[in-house]
């Protein structure tokens, strides 16, 4: 509209269309058809003010162009071609499965045109605002697929990822290539990131990884509990991105395919310790120096007047811990990371919270912390406490071969010597009879269970089913008690054949 207000002030001052022409402002032609228009609506009588733009671009606006008659190639594959576009699959790709798949014979442009006439009838797009942060206000966080390592060392074949913290105002970038995504790399990766800004931004947001939010919402997303202890102790807030929703999240999600396209492509990493590395390099050096699309300075130059607004890092740094539900099994242990720990036997059957430290373990039941256990490293290991079992359990455990003798040795010398007997047994280690020898004490007393005993070693037959029978039948009340006296007599010194003549020719 300013081209034709220069042409219609020239006309006004009395310039002439060869002269326009002449001039370059406008060909002779097209300035005649415009001195028509303008004279029909007043605009060359002296003394008049010219429209305003909006007035021109009404009047002077070109008739709208015919539908077009000729109707596409690909109008016929419609109903293929238009789901692959709602799922933004590239042109180039959506001709070679027409070709392939449909036979179909046009050129790349025709699918290119079709798919413009689709976006055009999908109508514009949501309209979106650009995020913008103060220095220090927050960062955002996000994983992105690593490269496959092979350690020249082991020869493992590792498949990674990487975390990557971004600072929304300077840009500058935290990244860590790592084995996996479990809660307690999660949170170690905080750690580093933190510690390496030498600050801690007011709010981090993330998007809904399960090592973060237990459960994604819009309105009211539940955080891990590890993560919000985590949170707590260094003192940042945690912002969720809506679930489906990266736009939310935009700055973290262009700085994980800048590290893809401009730091994994053509190198080689021998390790992982090797391949972080490269990366703090590259962070520090070409990514950190870089000038910036967005803020057109360089990410370094910006982060030194950011860190002083960064919030201070605790002079303790808090403890990271893993949290997770567990059952506890019928044997009183539950189990973590493929290692048991050991609860009250009351609890059988109760899911217990479990939260593990570096070298901790600690179960509460209800927020009652009912046990605790150094951390066992490993696989298939066991950490019990005796107090955890049940009194009959406890009593079971505490009866060694030890504890059996001295209990034989005080109910008398002939269970002493029967006992010694049975332990010594090459085949059968008899713990367990021995503990029902001793156990008969409970039902029939000391002195009924050593005569018995001695009973049991006169007729050479030294074993628990044998005691039980003369118990249960009476028969060591029946004995000669005189005998039995010399009987042990003779077990106290030692002798297990001896015999004194009256007992051996006793009719």
């Amino acid at each position: 509209m300013y081209h034709y207000r220069q042409v219609l002030v020239r006309m006004r001052q009395g310039d002439t269309d060869r002269e326009i022409a002449r001039s370059g402002l406008m060909g002779r032609r097209k300035a005649g058809t415009l001195r028509e228009r303008a004279t029909a609506q007043g605009w060359l009588e002296a003394g008049t003010r010219l429209p305003d733009d909006d007035v021109l671009a009404r009047v002077l606006a070109r008739p709208a162009p015919l539908p077009a008659t000729c109707v596409s190639s690909l109008e016929r594959l419609r109903g293929v071609i238009t789901p692959w576009f709602e799922a933004d699959v590239q042109g180039t790709t959506i001709h070679a499965a027409l070709v392939r798949n449909h036979g179909y014979q046009g050129s790349y442009s025709a699918v290119r045109r079709f798919m413009k006439a689709l976006a055009a009838e999908r109508g514009p797009q949501d309209a979106t605002c650009r995020l913008s942060f103060a220095p220090g206000e927050a960062a955002q966080i996000d994983f992105g697929a690593g490269p496959v390592i092979v350690d020249v060392m082991t020869g493992e074949v590792i498949k990674t990822w990487f975390f990557v913290m971004t600072l929304c105002w300077s840009r500058h970038q935290y990244a860590e290539i790592v084995r996996d995504q479990t809660v307690a790399t999660w949170l170690s990766c905080h750690r580093h990131a933190l510690e390496w800004f030498g600050g801690v931004p007011g709010k981090l947001i993330i998007d809904n990884p399960k090592c973060a939010i237990t459960r994604a919402c819009v309105h009211d997303p539940e955080v891990q509990r590890a993560y919000a202890e985590c949170a707590e102790g260094y003192g940042f807030k945690i912002s969720a991105c809506p679930p489906a929703d990266p736009q939310k999240k935009g700055l973290i999600e262009a700085g994980v395919k800048y590290i893809k396209r401009s730091f994994l492509p053509l190198r080689e990493f021998r390790s992982i310790a090797d391949a972080n590395r490269q990366l703090a390099e590259w962070v520090q050096g070409e990514a950190g120096n870089r000038c910036h699309g967005t803020t057109r300075e360089a990410p370094l130059t910006r982060f030194v007047t950011e860190q002083g607004l960064l919030l201070r890092l605790p002079d303790v740094p808090p403890e990271l811990s893993t949290w997770t539900t567990v059952i506890v099994h019928r044997d009183t242990h539950v189990q973590f990371e493929y290692n048991l720990y050991s609860v009250p036997f009351r609890l059988i059957g109760q899911k217990l919270w479990l939260k593990a430290a570096a070298s901790t373990v600690h179960c509460y039941h209800q927020h009652e912390l009912v046990a605790s256990h150094p951390r066992l490293t490993g696989r298939g290991h066991r950490s019990t406490v005796d107090d955890h079992l049940p009194p009959e359990a406890q009593a079971w455990a505490m009866s060694d071969p030890q504890w059996c003798l001295r209990q034989a040795e005080r109910i008398g010398v002939c269970c002493k010597a029967l006992v010694d007997h049975l332990f010594a047994d090459r085949v059968l280690d008899n713990l367990r009879g021995v503990k029902s020898l001793i156990g008969l004490r409970n039902k029939y007393g000391a002195a009924r269970l050593e005569a018995a005993c001695a009973r049991a070693l006169s007729f050479a037959a030294p074993r628990y089913r044998t005691v039980k029978t003369i118990l249960e039948n009476g028969l060591d009340q029946v004995a000669d008690v005189a005998a039995f006296d010399a009987l042990s007599d003779t077990y106290a010194r030692g002798g297990r054949f001896c015999r004194d003549p009256k007992s051996l020719f006793r009719n």
